[in-house]
């Protein structure tokens, strides 16, 4: 294969990986942006630490993958090998931050789950407000069809219903019902005749189970996501590396190529103007007419150590 065909091909796939490097990438800060500042999902108010330094490795993860993907994009275009190289560089590093995070996040899982256990618990202790986390737990209970952590009996331990006296959970959040109709816009209902309007809602048929298996669920799904997102990273940079390795050494190979094509010993650049008829351009005889009827030889010397003609006196010609 000719080595210009071989870099343009090399060129082309590395082109291609490097676009699925920069959406993975994104798609990993993206996923880093959810955990650290997204609504809606238990994992904003967990306080693991293990957590936090995941999601901020991720989002300096995506974001270095952005940037090396322009890197890369640049020096495989305009064939820069000093590119090409920090650009492999990068690649290794950004490979053992992966493999860093990705271990940190099998090694923290159960830490992890037990800090989002935590969290639900505070939410429970707390629920009764208007706050995003009550709007939260709602969400939970009604999708997931669970009613708690372990089960309703969690909810004795709110402090609105501690105040109530309860010796069993008869008031319930709204979203621990099948179905329900809220009083006053109130989140608490109950199934007993004795606690419905106008203080709270009326319940139908509320949830024995606890939420806690829906939440692993939820958690195990969105870190296997994570998980499948920096292998999908690192068979991408591993396949990238390749391609860049050999992309450098082409490159290479045609810039040595252009230099020799460039360096022409002096010492033999006259040898193009050389006589065709006289192969070793060596002694070389010139005769011309002369006025007595004879022929006047004038005699040339090529000098081999100076590469020039040397004249040597002329000598008469007899016809």
């Amino acid at each position: 294969m000719k080595l210009e065909v071989k870099i343009q091909l090399l060129k082309f796939f590395s082109a291609v990986f490097n676009s699925l490097f920069l959406a993975l990438g994104l798609s990993v800060a993206g996923c880093a942006v959810w955990i650290l500042f997204g609504k809606g999902n238990f994992l904003t108010v967990l306080s693991s630490v293990e957590l936090t330094t995941v999601a901020f490795g991720l989002l300096i993860i995506g974001g270095v993958v952005v940037s090396v993907s322009v890197v890369g994009c640049i020096g495989a275009d305009g064939e820069h090998r000093f590119l090409l190289l920090t650009y492999l560089g990068f690649l290794i590093i950004l490979v053992l931050g992966q493999l860093f995070v990705t271990l940190l996040l099998l090694i923290s899982r159960n830490k992890i789950e037990q800090s989002l256990d935590a969290a639900v618990d505070q939410i429970i202790l707390q629920y009764g407000g208007s706050s995003s986390q009550d709007a939260l737990m709602d969400n939970v209970q009604h999708y997931g069809k669970c009613c708690g952590r372990t089960g309703p009996a969690d909810w004795l331990k709110n402090s609105y219903i501690q105040s109530l006296n309860l010796t069993r959970p008869d008031v319930l959040p709204c979203s621990c019902f099948s179905s329900y109709r809220r009083s006053f816009n109130l989140s608490w209902c109950s199934e007993l005749l004795n606690y419905t309007e106008p203080l709270y809602g009326r319940g139908n048929s509320s949830y024995d189970q606890g939420c806690r298996q829906t939440l692993s669920v939820w958690l195990q799904e969105n870190a296997l996501t994570i998980l499948g997102m920096d292998v999908s990273l690192v068979l991408i940079q591993v396949l990238q590396f390749v391609v860049m390795v050999y992309l450098y050494r082409a490159v290479g190979r045609k810039a040595s190529l252009k230099r020799s094509n460039r360096l022409i010993d002096p010492d033999h650049a006259h040898l193009d103007h050389a006589p065709a008829e006289d192969p070793d351009y060596g002694e070389q005889n010139d005769a011309s007419p002369d006025p007595n009827g004879g022929y006047i030889h004038t005699a040339y010397h090529h000098d081999n150590q100076n590469h020039n003609r040397v004249y040597m006196e002329p000598a008469q010609g007899y016809s």
